[in-house]
């Protein structure tokens, strides 16, 4: 899903709304296959939370570190898109070297918000080989230890974790604790939205409010609100 996005897509806020969203969607309605396949739901918010800081920062060292692990993340596999860009000749190879790159830089700037970038890639690594146990216990040390934007993605994915795991409770706490402290890579309208779609099933009249006062706001993600309200159960 990430590889086909461009990167200037990828730094549209909207955008990444709109991803995210179809994110909580997948695991929602794919609960028996999240071990298989969460790391592709979450692939999009590593690589746009990546981008953004590597975008929006001055050069360091360990800045540099994270930037090339970033442009390994999103390089070819075959022929290079571009003349000296890098690429790889398979899609395993590719994975490895991107796996070995988050993980060095995790463990040089560890405490550092390359070191939580990073750790944050590896959890989703973790859980692509359906080490769940290990992908919370790095998605939890983000959200704990991180600063506010790349904190509330690692609470979003621990959200995501537990609703794929009928953790509701917890679940439920999260998201509404995004709902409540939005931030530039976590939305006020992204949070709404997965939390709607999380009570969609039982409580389909609160739910409808919600994705009723996303619609209201007029943005890209109106008419996903309208069509998941419309797919909400009736009375």
């Amino acid at each position: 899903m990430a590889s086909n996005l461009t990167r200037k897509e990828l730094l549209k806020h909207d955008k990444f709304t709109v991803e995210a969203e179809h994110t909580v969607d997948f695991i929602s309605t794919h609960k028996k296959e999240v071990v298989r396949y969460g790391g592709i739901a979450v692939a999009v918010a590593i690589i746009i939370a990546g981008v953004f800081y590597y975008r929006s920062s001055q050069q360091s060292v360990r800045q540099q570190a994270l930037g090339e692990a970033i442009t390994l993340s999103g390089a070819a596999v075959g022929a290079p898109a571009q003349p000296g860009a890098p690429s790889f000749s398979t899609a395993q190879a590719k994975q490895d070297a991107v796996t070995k790159a988050f993980a060095k830089v995790s463990s040089d700037y560890s405490g550092t918000a390359e070191g939580y970038i990073a750790e944050y890639y590896m959890g989703t690594q973790a859980l692509d080989a359906g080490k769940v146990d290990d992908a919370r216990k790095k998605y939890q040390d983000v959200a704990d230890h991180a600063n506010a934007n790349y904190a509330s993605l690692a609470k979003l994915s621990l959200a995501q974790l537990d609703i794929a795991e009928n953790r509701n409770g917890e679940a439920e706490t999260i998201l509404k604790d995004l709902m409540e402290h939005p931030t530039d890579l976590v939305s006020k309208t992204q949070a709404t939205f997965a939390y709607a779609k999380f009570i969609g099933p039982t409580k389909p009249e609160e739910a409808r409010k919600l994705y009723l006062q996303i619609a209201n706001e007029k943005s890209d993600a109106s008419q996903i609100a309208l069509t998941a309200m419309n797919e909400l159960p009736q009375k």
